[in-house]
């Protein structure tokens, strides 16, 4: 696997920003996460670093060369996508192999038969090789795309939100598997998505994007815990951060005009009286919506405790986060 260093990388397609002045250093090894909404660049950043596009500016260094004029197959990268992307008449063995019968790679029968033979293991797929692609589950289908990735062994995985269209426990599952097949692997791994959970739960860097910009970039935990504006500080975190007035409990520093209150920062038995509005029971929690003067907040409390709408209660903030005018963070 490779380290992979953006310098400075920038993309327009006519009048629309893909990426603008984008450096990061992605480590030998690391699961890195790119993490925003629609149009932020995730996409356009990964087709930058496969070749796929051109960058307008800036260099890309993949194992300590600059690739900025090879072709995306001398780059030797293997990418994702959303959609799987199989061959439909060929079977999930012939799937897996065909990277690897590229003239480039030019591998040799036995070695193939060995590594499809290891992916489809790793995948739990080996009772499927002999299936062919339009014979599989979605989920299937995606352990085959995922797999088709891995059989290359390449410098970088690059990966576009692979698990965005599977249901809710595939999802779960795909995203503890592709967790430990990366780490046993020791994988550099770019990931795409705007689903906070895959960004906590799987990267060792998060790099959080707005309009083209790399805003911050860093542990799960530093973005989460440390977020240097509004913007950041609302990509992470469920129940969302609650954004409230700074006047609303007072006490914040000079210059805040916002505060945000992540839902286990919020304490009960003292300060401001606040309605309860709705209760959801999750079993390991309790969620609270309350009413704090006409201001919707979200909290968790003791799921052994019984709670009633209408009824009212006394909370105070505990570690506000504060934003000045421009939702920067005042620290």
């Amino acid at each position: 696997m490779a380290e992979v260093i953006l310098k400075n990388l920038s993309k327009s397609f006519g009048t629309d920003v893909g990426v603008e002045d984008l450096s990061m250093t992605i480590p030998d090894g690391a699961f890195v996460v790119m993490l925003g909404p629609t149009g932020a660049g995730k996409t356009t950043t990964l087709r930058l670093i496969s070749g796929l596009d051109k960058a307008d500016s800036g260099e890309i260094w993949i194992g300590g060369r600059n690739v900025g004029n090879e072709t995306p197959a001398q780059r030797d990268v293997a990418m994702v996508f959303q959609q799987y992307s199989l061959y439909p008449h060929l079977t999930v063995r012939d799937n897996l192999a065909f990277p690897l019968k590229s003239p480039i790679l030019n591998t040799p029968a036995d070695e193939i038969a060995r590594k499809v033979a290891e992916v489809a293991d790793v995948l739990q797929i080996v009772h499927k090789l002999d299936n062919k692609a339009t014979e599989l589950s979605g989920g299937e289908m995606q352990r085959v795309s995922i797999g088709r990735a891995l059989v290359r062994e390449p410098q970088i995985y690059l990966m576009d939100e692979p698990l965005s269209s599977l249901d809710a426990k595939l999802r779960t599952d795909l995203r503890v598997e592709l967790k430990r097949i990366q780490a046993s692997l020791g994988a550099t791994l770019l990931y795409v998505t705007h689903d906070q959970v895959e960004a906590m739960t799987m990267a060792t860097h998060v790099g959080v994007l707005n309009e083209g910009k790399l805003v911050q970039f860093g542990t799960p935990r530093e973005i989460y815990e440390n977020p240097n504006s509004l913007y950041v500080a609302s990509r992470l975190g469920l129940p969302r951060i609650n954004i409230l007035p700074a006047d609303v409990f007072g006490g914040a520093p000079s210059g805040t005009t916002q505060i945000g209150l992540r839902p286990e920062h919020i304490t009960q038995g003292d300060g401001h009286e606040a309605e309860i509005k709705r209760v959801e029971h999750l079993g390991d929690q309790t969620r609270l919506h309350l009413n704090l003067q006409g201001h919707a907040i979200t909290t968790i409390a003791d799921p052994e405790a019984t709670y009633t709408p209408g009824a009212h209660l006394k909370i105070a903030p505990k570690h506000p986060l504060c934003f000045d005018a421009q939702g920067n963070r005042i620290r």
